[in-house]
């Protein structure tokens, strides 16, 4: 091999190996975020099983100071919609605190999140109105696409929620995030 094909190899793997943290943190900058996220929630308990439109607002703060891997604590609010059947209807609301730990793929990522749900909960089952609360724990699992500052996350996020009965609530959605 030559002394010349011996430097464009060598310029090139030193350009490979030290573009891959470059390529794999550009979609996950650190800093403050926040976002809106709208989807789809269901309240399950027994036989009741219903579906509507849900949305949350949510901050949080990435810290990436490992290439390839992604650190941040979130809070949200989330409103789970008002899933109803012909005798029985469910709002439930909450506020969110979680830790999140992800994989960065470029402008890619994956991620995993737990944390804790504040909740309250309304019931009517025809005139009569009960409301609930208590804080039980939340998880989640989502991908995310990253443009600059601008991403995009769609999530799946699972709260078991410990009332009179168990209600479980279960969300999926698509998100909007601006990161400073």
């Amino acid at each position: 091999m030559s002394f010349k094909k011996v430097k464009i190899l060598f310029v090139c793997l030193t350009g490979f190996f030290l573009g891959i943290p470059t390529a794999a943190i550009a979609g996950a900058e650190s800093g403050f975020y926040i976002g809106l996220g709208a989807g789809d929630s269901t309240v399950k308990s027994g036989d009741y099983s219903e579906s509507d439109t849900a949305y949350k607002v949510l901050g949080g703060y990435n810290i990436g100071f490992i290439p390839l891997v992604d650190f941040a604590v979130e809070a949200s609010y989330v409103h789970f919609g008002n899933p109803a059947n012909t005798t029985t209807s469910v709002e439930v609301t909450g506020l969110n605190a979680f830790g999140l730990a992800g994989l960065s793929f470029g402008p890619f990522g994956i991620f995993a999140k737990a944390g804790v749900i504040d909740w309250g909960m309304d019931t009517t089952e025809g005139t009569v109105t009960n409301s609930e609360s208590g804080t039980d724990p939340a998880y989640g699992v989502g991908a995310r696409l990253a443009f600059g500052s601008f991403s995009v996350r769609a999530e799946y996020e699972l709260y078991d929620l410990n009332s009179d009965v168990d209600v479980d609530v279960e969300m999926v959605s698509v998100s909007a995030i601006y990161t400073f």
